[in-house]
């Protein structure tokens, strides 16, 4: 919704693909970690992956550690592209960003918030997840209380499209001011 408005959005997911593309060093680190992960093409399966990490903290935080320097480097790089550019406004999007500490890197939080029941509901439609994988994913987070602690917005995502779309817009407006 924010992209659909004009403003540049930063997706981490997206940087976290890039990072683990053949040839790049956290794939090398990833096979080397891991390597019934690797399809025959080079590429992280992302699915077997994360069956893996998301059922053992030691193996989440190996896996951080090899893709989260990488991933917040290119997000720095995409950040100084946007500035370079003249944009006055850009949203970085990222599941950890507080549990990395990184969110104080940043003028704002904007915390999206739903129910769990609505996020693995929305993860099994989405992704193709189980309810136990989307579950395990979930309870790798921080509480979402936690985050909406130490957000400067909140938009609560529990209702329908269009009550979403309307603080979506609201924010967007607010920061415009």
């Amino acid at each position: 919704m924010i992209a659909q408005r004009g403003v540049p959005v930063i997706y981490a997911d997206e940087l976290a693909r890039e990072v683990v593309v053949p040839g790049k060093p956290a794939n090398a680190d990833i096979a080397a970690t891991w390597p019934d992960v690797i399809a025959p093409d080079g590429t992280v399966d992302r699915k077997r992956l994360g069956a893996l990490v998301f059922h053992d903290p030691a193996a989440r935080a190996r896996l951080e550690a090899i893709t989260h320097p990488r991933i917040q480097a290119l997000a720095v790089q995409r950040v100084a592209e946007l500035e370079k550019q003249g944009c006055p406004l850009a949203f970085y999007e990222a599941s950890l960003l507080v549990e990395a500490g990184r969110h104080r890197e940043y003028d704002g939080l904007v915390v999206v918030r739903a129910s769990v029941e609505n996020q693995v509901r929305r993860a099994v439609a989405r992704d193709g997840f189980s309810e136990a994988e989307a579950r395990a994913r979930i309870d790798a987070q921080l509480p979402l209380a936690e985050k909406v602690r130490v957000a400067t917005a909140v938009i609560d995502n529990d209702g329908d499209l269009e009550a979403t779309r309307a603080q979506v817009a609201a924010l967007l407006d607010s920061l415009a001011d």
